[in-house]
């Protein structure tokens, strides 16, 4: 390791970013976070209530009155209701069903073939910008792409001839600020259109329909874009550092590292608890794995188009058509459901990562036990937004904010710039983009809504704070997982080396992203099918 490298030697920008993590960390656990603010509302809504208080929103006819939690009535709700709130909390739904078959697709190794087959065919020169669409793309992986992308990205950076820690440390850049976009649709989407729906309900107009593709024009174009800047910065900027700091290419030998050593040769691959490391090398039984679930896929897709295709086909609407809503428009989860679990399946047994029938519904078992901390939060997320809505705390305070806005003339894209600077300096502390999104989402969406612009654009914007920012802040516990990552070439580097060689994606994809959208708005496009910029 290079003598100017000094990961112990706290520099200005370390110490505000510690200053950062002790104010985090003052944060109390999500779930308790979400109970105070539960019984903040419910505080609130019987102060309300108690004086009578009712708000006239935008084209209603009625009056809403304001419902207190700490009343008969209240406990009434709150106790009849515990259990529906919860199963009721609208990405439950869609979530929890696209994760069983996502489950299927990393644990059998088809998606890490896939990274690793697209990765290892592009050019030297063009990895850096491969990586960056691997990388903004991966968040259909959830959070398991910030740690299956970097690792992979090294071996196939350091077999191309190229500095591996460029390719370890840009994945999971490009992995981490990109998250909140990709050009395929994933569980996020589902997950934010099911926050934004759940908030807009009580509206009296709530905008076009907002479903998991209501952003994906949007996506699109910003993962196009946010590759391109993930692949200079790796080939400009954090590569030649990298060489010039004579960081080691080679990890530092481990004679304990025996930890991936399989004790249970029985057990089906994708049920392992020790499983073997990938190689940056696809085997030859791997390829054929991969044709075989690409056909699958193809073959799935062919059968849903000629499916729909016919004019009087059920997945169409009324007027024959799929927009703004429609059968096929409301299966979105079932597409991405099959899509992932039958190639998953077949590349499983091909491979022989599956053994028996058995063994899948084993595997998605597997995600639900990964998944069970977001289930215990989402308990106290449903109870929340449930709250929110039945007070009528949410549209009272939207109306209150958004005269507020109109009285100071901030009613047009400025409040937009002001909301994705808010997320961004938010997302420093609160890394969860459900638990951020819950917040935000069930302020500011109704009351951007009540001036004007679609929740479905809201929620395109608010990807941009969500995401950029969570590089670089202690509060991200992958963070930490990369670091481990790094101390194999460095033993001795600390947080503030990582945080110093993604620092110089923050600011760029920040920049680019937010271009993205004042495109989109000044431009008059639609984020998503039939979601444009500003209600009609």
């Amino acid at each position: 390791m290079s003598a100017t490298i000094e990961p112990n030697a706290p520099t200005r920008g370390d110490r505000v970013l510690a200053w950062v993590e002790r104010v985090g960390n003052k944060l109390p656990d999500p779930f308790i976070l979400f109970l105070i603010l539960f019984l903040t509302v419910g505080v609130i809504s019987t102060i309300l209530a108690a004086t009578d208080a009712q708000v006239t929103l935008p084209g209603a006819d009625e009056p809403l009155v304001i419902n207190g939690l700490f009343t008969a009535e209240g406990m009434t709700w709150f106790t009849v209701n515990i259990g529906a709130n919860f199963i009721g909390f609208p990405p439950l739904l869609t979530v929890v069903t696209i994760l069983l078959a996502v489950t299927v697709a990393e644990r059998t190794g088809l998606l890490a073939a896939a990274i690793r087959l697209t990765l290892a065919s592009a050019p030297r020169w063009l990895l850096p910008y491969v990586l960056g669409v691997v990388g903004v793309t991966a968040s259909v992986m959830a959070d398991a792409s910030m740690i299956v992308i970097p690792p992979l990205a090294a071996a196939v950076f350091k077999a191309a001839g190229r500095h591996p820690m460029a390719g370890l440390v840009g994945g999971f850049a490009a992995t981490g600020a990109g998250y909140s976009t990709s050009l395929v649709v994933t569980s996020l989407d589902a997950l934010f259109s099911g926050i934004t729906n759940s908030v807009t309900a009580t509206l009296p107009d709530p905008g076009a329909a907002v479903t998991p593709v209501s952003n994906y024009y949007f996506n699109i174009a910003s993962a196009i874009v946010l590759a391109l800047v993930a692949g200079f910065v790796i080939d400009r900027v954090l590569e030649p550092r990298m060489v010039r700091q004579n960081v080691p290419t080679d990890e530092v030998e481990d004679d304990a590292d025996d930890r991936f050593e399989s004790r249970d040769e029985e057990v089906a691959a994708a049920l392992r608890s020790h499983r073997q490391p990938l190689e940056a090398e696809v085997t030859p039984r791997e390829r054929k794995a991969f044709r075989a679930a690409m056909a699958t896929g193809t073959v799935l897709v062919v059968a849903m188009v000629l499916a729909v295709i016919p004019h009087g086909s059920p997945w169409r609407n009324d007027d024959g058509g799929f927009l703004p809503e429609s059968a096929l428009m409301d299966s979105i989860v079932f597409i991405t459901f099959v899509l992932f679990l039958a190639p998953g399946i077949v590349y499983g047994f091909v491979a022989g990562t599956l053994k028996t029938a058995a063994d899948v519904p084993k595997v998605m078992g597997e995600g639900i036990k990964e998944m069970a901390p977001f289930l215990v939060l989402a308990f106290m997320l449903g109870q929340f937004i449930a709250l929110f809505n039945w007070s009528n705390v949410g549209p009272a305070l939207a109306k209150v904010g958004a005269d507020g806005l109109q009285a100071t003339g901030l009613t047009g894209f400025p409040v937009i710039v002001g909301f994705i600077i808010l997320c961004s300096i938010l997302n420093l502390f609160i890394i969860s983009g459900s638990s951020m999104y819950t917040i935000m989402g069930a302020v500011f969406v109704p009351m951007f809504a009540l001036v004007g612009f679609e929740p479905g654009f809201t929620q395109a914007a608010f990807r941009i704070g969500d995401s950029a920012t969570q590089v670089i802040t202690p509060m991200n516990p992958y963070m930490f997982v990369v670091l481990m990552m790094i101390r194999k070439y460095e033993p001795t580097a600390g947080l503030g080396t990582l945080i110093s060689r993604t620092l110089p994606f923050v600011v760029p994809f920040w920049v680019a992203w937010f271009l993205v959208l004042v495109v989109f708005y000044f431009g008059g496009l639609d984020v998503g099918p039939g979601v444009g910029p500003r209600m009609d």
